[in-house]
């Protein structure tokens, strides 16, 4: 009887031991960046694009987040990122047309990481669903893209959204907050989400003001234990003095995701500025 017992007892614990190893993680750790890597223009002579490339690939090797939303990208430089990342899914439309004309607002993520569970992209307008349109007084034509992800380990799912708000048209930056406010909770069900993107406008502005007044929406920066960097974001590839350097450029997540770090990188390789923007990079943890 008492090697029955003993048998029985260590057929249970192996079965518990199976059980916990076969458990998945009840939360995800994620490093996600938001880059405004400036388009490709003749203009900006040795600071264009062709200079600046291959140092932007490595930086966002160096830094390996696992989601990056980048804005200001024009096709050909899409192309260019994702041959310096090809481990790396890119997800975005161009502006202008839906398809490959005009700026892209990517989001990049790690293949083999995530499974992608739905995507999609809309208009910063009062018809979001038709892209290539000015919302409200808008200068520039504004959309999102957005992505449902599952993380393989843990099996937790999330949303990533990804913008670029405009610089002029008061009602338009007001008038996209409150969609991007609307659209995140609708279209991120009860997941959590993440928002990331140049929103040309400073913390302490009326429009951060309406993304984060009910609660809904967090600022990464304020939320983090631990912020690493200067408080400003834009530069103008370092011609501007640090009084009129601007913090512009954001990371946004919904209640109850945890935030470790928030570093503004500064990195200025010897050769070329990176962008005219610095990118930030958040460490965070998702719960199940």
């Amino acid at each position: 009887n008492q090697s029955i017992m003993s048998n029985t007892l260590f057929i249970l614990g192996l079965l518990f031991l199976l059980g916990a190893c076969n458990q998945k993680p009840q939360k995800a750790d994620l490093k996600i960046m938001s880059f405004n890597v400036r388009y490709d223009t003749p203009r900006d002579s040795m600071n264009n694009w062709q200079y600046r490339k291959e140092e932007a690939g490595k930086m966002l090797n160096y830094y390996a987040p696992d989601i990056v939303g980048m804005q200001e990208v024009l096709h050909n430089q899409l192309e260019d990122i994702k041959s310096y990342l090809p481990q790396y899914t890119a997800l975005g439309v161009g502006r202008e047309d839906g398809r490959e004309k005009g700026e892209f607002n990517p989001l990049f993520f790690k293949t083999d990481r995530f499974e992608l569970v739905k995507s999609g992209n809309f208009s910063l307008s009062e018809t979001p669903e038709v892209i290539g349109v000015r919302g409200w007084d808008a200068v520039c034509k504004r959309i999102a893209t957005w992505a449902v992800l599952k993380d393989k380990a843990s099996g937790i799912e999330f949303m990533a959204l990804n913008t670029h708000l405009d610089h002029k048209g008061e009602t338009a930056r007001k008038e996209s907050a409150r969609l991007l406010v609307n659209q995140l909770v609708t279209l991120a069900e009860t997941r959590p989400f993440v928002m990331t993107g140049d929103f040309n406008t400073t913390p302490d502005s009326a429009i951060i003001g309406l993304l984060t007044e009910e609660g809904k929406v967090k600022n990464a920066k304020s939320e983090a234990a631990l912020v690493y960097g200067p408080e400003w974001t834009f530069h103008d590839f370092g011609r501007l003095s640090l009084p009129e350097r601007m913090w512009i450029d954001y990371i946004f997540i919904s209640p109850g995701i945890q935030v470790k770090t928030f570093r503004n990188i500064t990195d200025v390789p010897d050769t070329v500025f990176l962008s005219d923007h610095n990118p930030v990079l958040s460490e965070i943890t998702v719960l199940r």
